[in-house]
């Protein structure tokens, strides 16, 4: 029967007979996620296509004028992805090689690779749309479009620039959005340790625990709870005294018996306090605020120490408690290839 009704559609051409009966009516115009040229259809592009449908047909049906262009998503990682395999090489090794119009060309050339494969599928599933008079986002006019746009934006005062963590490819050395960062997860074993952070005004350490060693060359605070019960002990064997969540004692008294509580205190009461850098790389930084004792809520007692280090260059919710705190400091140490930089 769905073949019978696809066959009758497309003997009546009804699809723009459809538009042709509303051509002078009032447009309702539908704004269409085109989907990556470079693949083939999954079941998230057939539920979208199906919404993608009823809307217009209701809409055409209260007498509105709706076009429906198909278009192709053509700028992004996973075109230049697709170029990277087929040339054995990174995107930036390409460019150096071909030149930007060469590489530029390249993806051009696959755009129209899975077209016939798209059409049959969302044809098969009923949907309305002109894939004749398609789109692709490297149109040119498409492109002056959106930067007209950008242009409506900045003119308005609506632009402005600031600091977002993102996920990174090393590989690739391109920003990835979080979709495109967990196509690929990978369960790996991260080194975790336990930081001593000395303290200014007293003879005594405030301990993290990060499982990210690398990012401590960028530490700019220390963030604790507010409301959290904190201990200050004295490690016997080491000789040296810290501070961490009280809730967290029972762990590190496993592995170091010789802990004896000398002081307790609200975690509030260490917020302000200053230490000295681990690392003088960033040292200068201190004069904008860092190595500070800071607090949020997003330090918990699950595990570690119950205070976290600080790099708002590598974590959301770093950056966003510095910047709560006031403390205007930054340090990014680690190029887009991940590895460090001069610095």
């Amino acid at each position: 029967m769905e073949h019978d009704i696809l066959a009758l559609w497309e003997r009546h051409d009804v699809f723009r007979r459809s538009l042709a009966a509303t051509a002078g009516k009032e447009p309702y115009v539908f704004y269409d996620g085109p989907p990556f040229a470079t693949g083939l259809p999954h079941h998230g592009n057939l539920v979208a296509s199906v919404l993608k449908d009823v809307v217009p047909r209701y809409w055409t049906m209260q007498g509105r004028h709706v076009l429906r262009r198909f278009g192709w998503d053509c700028h992004g990682l996973p075109i230049e992805q697709e170029i990277d395999k087929t040339l054995g090489v990174s995107a930036k090794e390409a460019v150096a090689r071909l030149g930007v119009a060469g590489y530029n060309a390249e993806c051009r050339a696959i755009v129209e690779r899975y077209v016939a494969e798209w059409r049959s599928t969302i044809t098969r599933l009923g949907r309305w749309v002109d894939f004749d008079d398609d789109y692709k986002t490297m149109d040119a006019w498409y492109m002056e479009s959106v930067w007209w746009v950008v242009k409506q934006l900045w003119d308005k005062g609506l632009i402005y620039r600031g600091l977002k963590v993102m996920p990174v490819s090393t590989a690739l050395e391109t920003v990835l959005a979080n979709f495109e960062a967990g196509q690929n997860y990978l369960d790996v074993q991260d080194p975790a340790i336990t930081v001593l952070f000395a303290l200014d005004d007293e003879d005594a350490c405030l301990s993290a625990w990060t499982t990210t060693p690398w990012t401590l060359p960028a530490n700019l605070a220390v963030c604790v709870n507010a409301e959290v019960d904190y201990v200050k002990v004295f490690d016997e064997e080491a000789g040296v005294a810290f501070y961490l969540a009280e809730e967290r004692l029972p762990a590190y008294r496993d592995r170091h018996r010789a802990l004896a509580v000398q002081a307790r205190l609200k975690g509030a009461r260490l917020v302000g306090r200053r230490y000295r850098p681990l690392f003088d790389y960033f040292a200068g930084e201190r004069a904008r605020g860092a190595f500070t004792v800071v607090a949020d809520d997003y330090v918990t007692t699950d595990e570690g120490t119950g205070l976290v280090h600080q790099a708002p260059a590598f974590g959301e919710d770093d950056l966003r408690v510095m910047q709560a705190a006031g403390i205007d400091a930054f340090a990014c140490p680690v190029a887009m290839n991940g590895r460090f930089t001069g610095e």
